[in-house]
């Protein structure tokens, strides 16, 4: 994981939003596909999204027909341009407070915003609120492929060295989305069964000016002080003209994780 602490990491992007949506990256359709005909999302079935961020998942879960979609989302700033982009209920707090009825939602989805809620409490609050029979999801886009050469990542170390995507896990263990042994048990342990796991590895091409926009939304790049940022940032869109000519390719996975509350207690 990034080495800010949760309750920093849920206010850590909201500093310019617009930005940070124009540059993160989508999920796969492929997701979406599990979640039809795993999860049976479909017009009318009840939605609640953590961490929904500027909307990048809601869109597409609207898309789908999730009817009502109700989305939490801690960060004011993020809230108010999702709440501009979709049309969904929004409720700005934290998920492990957040009230809501038990029993009351069909699926719950995280997009690349879990490993920002404690997972004892969040998969408990998770777990009230849906119904039995209820499908939980979890998806990560993570940065990086350790089984995969990546040259720009070699040639910014010295830059962005320490710096890693939220889902990255922490030194000499895996990639915190792709540690399915323990997200597994996690899982487990809150009361969920049916427990899937996807991770599908994939490129994220960028130019120059989208390398400099999006290393500026990673947490851990964020919270250097202006000038400091800047200087990275200009440094990494540099090295990106010089050395790769403005096209530099980033591996990417993204992890799904897919569960269901028992039906019977």
């Amino acid at each position: 994981m990034s080495g800010l602490p949760r309750s920093a990491g849920r206010s850590a992007f909201g500093g310019d939003p617009v930005s940070y949506h124009a540059v993160r990256p989508g999920y796969p359709d492929w997701v979406f596909d599990i979640l039809r005909a795993r999860c049976g999302l479909r017009p009318g079935v009840a939605v609640f999204e953590v961490g929904a961020g500027t909307g990048t998942a809601s869109e597409r879960l609207l898309a789908m027909g999730a009817r009502p979609l109700v989305a939490i989302e801690p960060d004011p700033r993020m809230a108010a341009l999702l709440g501009e982009r979709c049309d969904v209920e929004i409720l700005v707090e934290a998920f492990e407070s957040v009230e809501l009825s038990d029993n009351s939602f069909d699926v719950g989805v995280a997009a690349t915003s879990f490993h920002w809620v404690e997972p004892g409490r969040g998969l408990a609050q998770v777990r009230r609120l849906l119904r039995p029979g209820g499908w939980w999801a979890m998806v990560w886009n993570v940065f990086g492929d350790e089984v995969r050469p990546d040259p720009f990542h070699e040639a910014t170390l010295h830059l962005v060295g320490g710096v890693k995507s939220p889902s990255a896990g922490t030194p000499g263990g895996p990639p915190f989305a792709l540690d399915a042994e323990r997200r597994r048990g996690e899982l487990e342990a809150a009361g969920f069964e049916e427990i899937g796991y996807e991770a599908q590895p994939w490129t994220l091409t960028l130019d120059q000016a989208a390398v400099r926009a999006l290393y500026g939304t990673f947490s851990d790049v964020a919270q250097l002080d202006p000038a400091e940022r800047e200087r990275v940032l200009d440094a990494l869109a540099e090295i990106a003209e010089r050395e790769f000519g403005g096209r530099v390719e980033r591996n990417m996975v993204t992890a799904l994780y897919t569960a269901r509350r028992p039906v019977v207690p």
